[in-house]
């Protein structure tokens, strides 16, 4: 008898007893669903923190004022300005993996519009600021260092700002009062969405680094150069801890700090930080894979315990089939057809379910979810594997059966 023979056999073997068979794919279809829908909720968290990564700029390191101690208690990063404007263009000039460092202020400030109001994030930066943040102008135009060097009354707005104060109309040209200050709008900024923190990047207005400083936020004479932050763009990711490195041991001797005593900055390496986030969404993928794979365990299970009770019920069916001619070989052909059939009829069925439970969740959670073919390539051949895996014993009993005992079963 031929393989095909044998797969007629157990198809038919299959229609007579459709309730259980289909009780004994529930399995595999809830396993291989489970997996590819597990995949793509880890696979869009993975994609999410890709997103934030590029929204960030690459290759990024920030600088920030550091601690200081007041009357024996230290206070919090930030709290005193001990980073300048000077010590962004030494990091540039003398850091050769650098390819550009911007200078920035922030602030927090209501903005008005004719009636409308917003209160937002103000930020003063030089130019170098967009660049270093892969950050587009999508209408009007950048500053220049002409607008920082005579501290000229312009803004850029975020994608927030702009559609919270202008709706639908055209923000170009038009003046905005921050803090009862006014500026002309000139320019409006590409999209940046969330960033890993989940603050909204696009809520915010860009200003010239110096108009900031002499007429909305204010600094002292002693201050004058100070800066809040300096945004750092290296070159090659390769480099960038020997870069942070020497902006460290740079910084570090422009402030003339001994070796006993603590940075007065703050260096953060975005990159690494963000890595890490990334590799803990990898790992989350894999562990709710891991999980779902154990519903295709549980479902072989119930395919090689329904196949033991199939092989004993056709007891004398097999002996019949083995005294009219039928080999091992063709009986053992028909019960891995039986389980390998349920397995990829219940992959098929997995496949949707899953794709369709992917869906529902992005669309009922608002999770984003990114199916990889992948992923549906994998677990369709798991499925396959445990058909033949947890059917191989069954069937191998069922060829090993005397065709004598057989017939004598009752």
């Amino acid at each position: 008898m031929n393989v095909w023979a044998s797969a007629r056999i157990a198809l038919r073997a299959l229609r007579v007893n459709k309730l259980r068979s289909a009780l004994t794919m529930l399995g595999i279809i809830i396993g291989v669903g489970a997996v590819i829908a597990m995949v793509a909720v880890g696979a869009g968290a993975q994609a999410r923190v890709a997103e934030q990564i590029r929204s960030l700029g690459s290759n990024l390191i920030i600088v920030l004022s550091g601690t200081v101690t007041s009357g024996g208690v230290r206070l919090g990063h930030g709290t005193q300005l001990t980073i300048t404007e000077d010590d962004a263009w030494a990091i540039t000039r003398e850091v050769p993996a650098v390819q550009t460092a911007a200078p920035s202020m922030r602030g927090t400030g209501q903005v008005v519009y004719g009636n409308l109001n917003w209160s937002t994030v103000v930020q003063g930066m030089t130019p170098e600021y967009l660049e270093t943040r892969e950050w587009g102008v999508v209408a009007g135009k950048p500053f220049t260092q002409e607008d920082v060097d005579g501290a000229t009354k312009v803004a850029l707005l975020g994608q927030t700002v702009a559609f919270n104060l202008f709706g639908d109309s055209d923000p170009l040209g038009q003046v905005i009062r921050i803090r009862k200050v006014p500026f002309t709008v000139i320019g409006v900024l590409d999209r940046k969405g969330q960033n890993t923190w989940g603050q909204d990047q696009d809520d915010t207005i860009l200003i010239p680094l110096s108009t900031a400083k002499k007429k909305v936020m204010g600094v002292s004479q002693a201050n004058a150069r100070s800066v809040g932050a300096i945004s750092i763009k290296i070159r090659d990711a390769a480099d960038m801890k020997e870069a942070e490195q020497q902006i460290r041991d740079l910084l570090r001797q422009r402030h003339r700090l001994q070796p006993y005593q603590d940075d007065d900055f703050w260096l953060r390496n975005l990159s690494e930080v963000l890595q890490t986030q990334e590799e803990s969404s990898r790992v989350l993928t894999m562990l709710l894979a891991a999980i779902a794979s154990v519903s295709l365990l549980v479902g072989g299970i119930g395919i090689m315990n329904i196949m033991l009770v199939s092989v004993t019920e056709r007891t004398r069916e097999i002996g019949l089939r083995m005294a009219v001619g039928a080999r091992s070989r063709d009986i053992l052909a028909q019960f891995l057809v039986e389980a390998t059939t349920l397995s990829l009829i219940g992959g098929t069925i997995g496949i949707g379910l899953g794709i369709a439970g992917s869906y529902a969740i992005s669309s009922l959670a608002e999770w984003r979810t990114v199916i990889y073919p992948e992923a549906i390539v994998v677990a369709f051949g798991f499925a396959a594997a445990v058909g033949v895996f947890f059917g191989f014993y069954p069937a191998r009993k069922a060829a090993g059966l005397d065709p004598i005992e057989a017939l004598r079963y009752e």
